[in-house]
C-alpha cells in the first residue's frame, strides 16, 4: 500500500513582518487542533532558510483535504504568508525504499 503525506511550505508574505504574538497563538491553536485530530505527522520552524517561516506534514486522506486544512491556517487565512502543497510518498523498509 502507498503511503503518502502531504508537505504544507509556509511561506512569508509581504506583511509576515507585522505577525503580532495574537496570530501566533491562533497559528499554534491551529496546530494543536490539527496534532489532537491526528492529522500533523511533523511540525516546526526554519531557521536559516530565507522566505520560508516553516512547514507542516499533514497526515489526511486527500490532497484535497490537505489542501482545505492549509487554507485555515490563519497565517495563510489572514494574509501573513502564502503555502505549497506537495505530495510526499514515503520511501521505507516496507516498501523496499520505492525500489
Amino acid at each position: 500500500m502507498e503511503k503518502k503525506y502531504y508537505v504544507m511550505m509556509i511561506q512569508k508574505g509581504k506583511s509576515f513582518n507585522k505577525v503580532t504574538k495574537a496570530v501566533i497563538e491562533r497559528h499554534v491553536g491551529h496546530l494543536k487542533q490539527l496534532d489532537e485530530n491526528g492529522k500533523i505527522v511533523l511540525c516546526g520552524a526554519f531557521q536559516g532558510y530565507p522566505g520560508v517561516a516553516g512547514m507542516v506534514i499533514l497526515k489526511t486522506g486527500s490532497y484535497e483535504e490537505a489542501e482545505d486544512l492549509c487554507k485555515l491556517e490563519p497565517l495563510v487565512a489572514e494574509g501573513y504568508a502564502k503555502y505549497t502543497l506537495a505530495v510526499l510518498q514515503v520511501a521505507d523498509k516496507e516498501n523496499d525504499y520505492l525500489l
